[in-house]
């Protein structure tokens, strides 16, 4: 009978004074009589708001209709995103047939006295209904019994993400909504215009994505107690990679270029090239950390953008090691020079004081121990074990050095002044190489 009073207020504000002439009466529960509108009193008599229309019949049929009002933030770290939305139900409830043709806008909080869907938002982790300065819900009465029941919602939904082509990935979510307790026997779940009941995507504008696509579509959650209908918005997002050009790749890139410069000083500057070494490797690591920052530190993909910066970061150490191994190689060759040199010098002077006896006298000797020691005969870099008196273990230990002599020989850089001059041309090359696998794997693949 409560509910026979307030729709009694609302129905009569549209109804003139003129037409009120045939007045019917209606017992409340106090047992007093109130008048209501001819042809009205299907509205209050005999309706049971916890029983859904065609109770024990036919299954109800719900239509739904969505507008995206916004999308206010897409979250890679907690992997959700945070929407509003109006969401719109229409339903025919026989009950509440009335004359006429027209359609009535009945008060919000009436609600509470009409059958709704228990409609839910699947993987919703935080929803709100608004109500400022009421609640943002309406409720329409046609005369045929159709009701159409809108509210405004914010919400926010888990989207599995696949991160790992970041920030050149395309993120497909989804927005599900399903009935709660009544199965697929009792509510059916469908799209008002099909893909037409979907609107204000395509006039979104978010900051780091775009929408690319979306549908619709109607599917069936089938759970331990029944099988629910369920109706599915999917949307694919693809990130603007631009901000992230701007961003990471071009000042990586240019601290890459930076290492280069070093090439082009020469060896025995050592207090310029070791700066710009280690400030290339530094300002690396710190473009590293910073761009992990904004992702969650539990997040264990391995991003595009986590290569790129390792590929940076590998080039720039590169140029630092080859600087290391080209001063190394020219101390190195500067040490083996002067001994010779020193020997030199001394040979010169030791020359002018002998005479030919002395000479003759040296040459006799050097040539009588070499006849004497024909097992082992040593040269400048490698050593004979050709000779007969040598023990196994000793011609096996002077194969073995030989080897090392021979593969020492194969590194040991002649002319520390070429390692510069090569990695001026192969640095470059090599990086462009790897520039164009990458993007041509992250972007086609």
């Amino acid at each position: 009978m409560f509910c026979r009073y307030f729709c009694f207020l609302s129905l009569c504000l549209f109804f003139p004074i003129q037409r009120r002439c045939s007045l019917g009466h209606i017992s409340n529960l106090h047992g007093r009589t109130t008048t209501s509108l001819p042809g009205f009193e299907n509205l209050t008599m005999g309706y049971n708001k916890y029983l859904r229309p065609y109770f024990g019949g036919e299954p109800v049929q719900v239509a739904m209709s969505l507008d995206i009002a916004s999308i206010s933030s897409i979250s890679e770290s907690d992997m959700d995103y945070t929407a509003t939305i109006y969401l719109r139900q229409r339903w025919t409830d026989p009950r509440l047939v009335f004359h006429g043709n027209k359609s009535f806008t009945l008060d919000a909080r009436l609600v509470e006295l009409l059958w709704v869907p228990d409609t839910y938002i699947v993987e919703s982790k935080r929803s709100f209904l608004h109500d400022v300065t009421v609640g943002n819900r309406l409720i329409r009465l046609f005369s045929n019994g159709t009701i159409l029941y809108a509210l405004r919602i914010t919400t926010t939904v888990a989207c599995n993400m696949d991160l790992s082509k970041y920030p050149m990935d395309t993120q497909t979510c989804r927005l599900q909504l399903e009935s709660w307790g009544y199965d697929e026997n009792d509510v059916v779940f469908t799209w008002l215009r099909g893909n037409d009941s979907v609107h204000g995507l395509e006039k979104l504008r978010l900051s780091q994505y775009t929408v690319e696509h979306y549908y619709t579509l109607v599917s069936k959650s089938q759970q331990e107690t029944g099988s629910y209908p369920r109706l599915i918005l999917q949307f694919e997002l693809r990130r603007n990679v631009l901000y992230f050009i701007l961003e990471t790749y071009v000042p990586s890139t240019l601290l890459v270029m930076l290492s280069w410069v070093s090439f082009w000083i020469t060896l025995d500057s050592v207090p310029a090239r070791t700066c710009i070494g280690v400030t290339t490797v530094l300002s690396m690591t710190t473009l590293m950390i910073g761009s992990r920052s904004s992702l969650s530190k539990t997040n264990c993909f391995i991003k595009a953008i986590d290569v790129y910066l390792g590929i940076c970061f590998s080039f720039i150490f590169g140029a630092l090691v080859e600087y290391a191994v080209a001063h190394y190689s020219s101390s190195q060759k500067c040490a083996a020079k002067a001994p010779q040199e020193g020997s030199a010098n001394e040979l010169t002077k030791e020359m002018e004081e002998v005479n030919i006896t002395n000479i003759l006298n040296s040459s006799i000797t050097s040539y009588k121990r070499k006849i004497s020691f024909t097992s082992i005969e040593i040269s400048s870099d490698n050593i004979n074990c050709g000779g007969l008196t040598m023990k196994t273990h000793e011609k096996i230990k002077c194969v073995l050095r030989n080897k090392m002599h021979r593969i020492i020989g194969y590194f040991t850089i002649q002319n520390p002044s070429n390692v510069d001059h090569y990695s001026k041309l192969l640095f470059p090359l090599f990086f462009m190489l790897v520039n164009v696998f990458y993007w041509a794997y992250y972007l086609y693949f």
